[in-house]
């Protein structure tokens, strides 16, 4: 009889001996029970997760593994279903642990002190344009494609250190206006976590931000500023986040609608811009400004900085710094860690399957998908470090190597730079080329075992 294991059979068992130690470090399964995920009979979910976990590995749905009966687990896909449409888990705050976790117990040990991390807010779409049966489904504005699609935008909070990025919590949100929603949330009761993220999902896209803001402030992920781009850059949210315990740095709108006070007057930013001398030359950035947020007769103090085009001199854009200790280069080279946000959406959806694996009618089946995407991703990510980072090997590692370094001031300029390319009224988003580098760049990192399953799929 040949006892010899084919170079497939050692891939998967490696693959599986990989998860099986990232269940097990970062206690998943205490995850999902502190996020009411747990049945009082039965299949434990724990098991029912791992198997969803585990599907992009074998390059099959769920219903195609019962169908030809390879990869198909000891409970029927009714199992599945019914798990991922519970409403009392609380998706939000599972993936909220877990990233937490990750980040306390695997990353910040690797990082020196003098770190900067930071929390990420941006938005992508989650397409269903196949079903209009969709709980909750609405028509949206896609701004990568510039045209209208159905299914939801994907509001996600990510944090990154420079080098890693994990994503932290999200919300599939619908339209706040009952207009542009195709169908309404179905009757469920009022007292359970699915109810609650139905209600979130009709909310404005600032206000659920804020609520996953809250989410990351009370499991105390280490972060000090919350960078989001000019979609979500208002004195109001400034105000709001500012509230929360964090300083924001963001993109900001050229528009003559929105004000700020600057020399005792309330001025547009391109009205400042316009009455101050720039800085000539080579300089890094065109002009900084200091000036004051109001709300409601509330002040915070503000850094504004306006960085130059070097190829249209007339073109600029705008950033803001709630934290005025910043100088303008430092405010710049932070900002830059914003696009791990970009890498991970790209990943999500061309390696992941996110919004393709999940057919479900379900809102709750949706957001429970969602949640399994991005348990994936963390794991990915995770592997990406430490198949890199020495100091991940022990301890002597850790006071004899040098840390993996931070993005340069340089690397976050080049990305502004490249912003200027597709400016399309007032749309900001890294070029095509330039994302397809960042996700190579990604790709690459990780085992070449795990990198090769996820091509396949």
């Amino acid at each position: 009889m040949n006892k010899s294991i084919t170079q497939e059979d050692q891939n998967d068992k490696q693959i599986s001996e990989s998860i099986k130690r990232f269940f097990t470090r970062f206690h998943v399964s205490f995850a999902l029970k502190a996020s009411n995920a747990y049945k009082q009979k039965g299949i434990p979910v724990i098991e029912i997760f791992q198997y969803l976990f585990l599907l992009i590995f074998s390059n099959k749905s769920m219903y195609m593994c019962f169908i030809t009966g390879k990869n198909t687990p000891s409970f029927a896909k009714d199992t599945a279903y019914r798990f991922m449409k519970m409403l009392q888990i609380n998706w939000i705050r599972f993936t909220t642990i877990l990233a937490t976790r990750i980040i306390k117990e695997a990353i910040i040990p690797l990082d020196s002190e003098e770190r900067v991390n930071v929390l990420t807010i941006d938005d992508s779409m989650f397409e269903r344009n196949r079903s209009k049966k969709v709980e909750l489904l609405a028509k949206a504005y896609d701004h990568a494609k510039h045209a209208y699609k159905f299914g939801f935008r994907m509001l996600t909070l990510g944090w990154s250190d420079g080098c890693t990025f994990l994503p932290v919590n999200s919300i599939l949100l619908s339209s706040e206006n009952k207009k542009n929603r195709i169908n309404e949330a179905g009757i469920v009761d009022k007292r359970t976590a699915g109810y609650k993220r139905r209600q979130l999902s009709m909310e404005k896209g600032t206000t659920a931000m804020l609520e996953l803001l809250k989410a990351a402030k009370t499991a105390a992920i280490p972060a000090k500023y919350v960078l989001f781009d000019s979609w979500f850059s208002s004195p109001s949210t400034l105000h709001s986040v500012k509230e929360i315990g964090y300083d924001v740095i963001g993109m900001i709108k050229k528009t003559p609608k929105m004000f700020f006070r600057y020399n005792s007057e309330d001025m547009s930013l391109i009205s400042i811009y316009s009455k101050n001398k720039k800085r000539r030359g080579r300089s890094r950035y065109l002009l900084s400004v200091m000036v004051e947020v109001v709300k409601d007769e509330k002040i915070i103090p503000a850094k504004v900085v306006y960085v130059r085009n070097r190829n249209k001199r007339k073109e600029y854009l705008c950033l803001i710094s709630t934290d005025t200790s910043l100088s303008e280069e430092e405010i710049i080279r932070i900002y830059g860690k914003r696009w791990d946000t970009e890498v991970f959406f790209k990943v999500c959806k061309s390696y992941l399957k996110l919004s393709k694996e999940c057919n479900s009618l379900s809102y709750d089946a949706m957001t429970a998908h969602t949640a399994v995407v991005f348990t994936r991703y963390m794991m990915l990510s995770l592997e990406s470090r430490e198949a890199n980072d020495a100091r991940s090997l022990g301890e002597i590692f850790l006071y004899f190597t040098d840390e993996m370094s931070d993005i340069t001031w340089i690397q976050a300029f080049q990305m502004l730079l490249q912003m200027f390319r597709n400016i399309l009224v007032d749309e900001l988003e890294l070029s095509e080329e330039k994302l397809d580098e960042l996700v190579d760049a990604f790709m690459n990192a990780i085992p070449t075992v795990l990198k090769l399953k996820l091509k396949a799929a």
